[in-house]
């Protein structure tokens, strides 16, 4: 509680499902957060994480969403993803998201 840290979390064994064409999406995802009182568990995340093979969703969608479901978990002071998906049909995409608290 005396000083900011921040903590970064990645993994390149992240999979989704393409919502149209039902093919596996592989990516690398990296998590960067300044935590407030919670920390996120490591084995919780990466059950959730695990959640998503089944899941059809888009990459933005997904970074989204996984942004918005770490926030609710901890509510971090700041926090950052980015979900850098495998080059597929020509095309390499990554997909930025953040989340500052507001002061109060």
């Amino acid at each position: 509680p005396e000083q900011e840290s921040e903590i970064a979390l990645d993994t390149d064994e992240f999979t989704a499902v393409c919502p149209w064409t039902g093919l596996p999406d592989f990516g690398a995802l990296t998590i960067r957060y300044v935590p407030d009182m919670k920390l996120l568990e490591l084995k919780s995340l990466k059950y959730y994480l695990l959640s998503y093979r089944q899941v059809g969703i888009v990459q933005e969608h997904a970074a989204n969403r996984i942004l918005k479901d770490l926030v609710a978990a901890c509510r971090p002071h700041r926090m950052a993803v980015s979900l850098d998906y495998k080059t597929r049909g020509g095309i390499h995409t990554t997909v930025d998201v953040a989340y500052q608290a507001t002061e109060v």
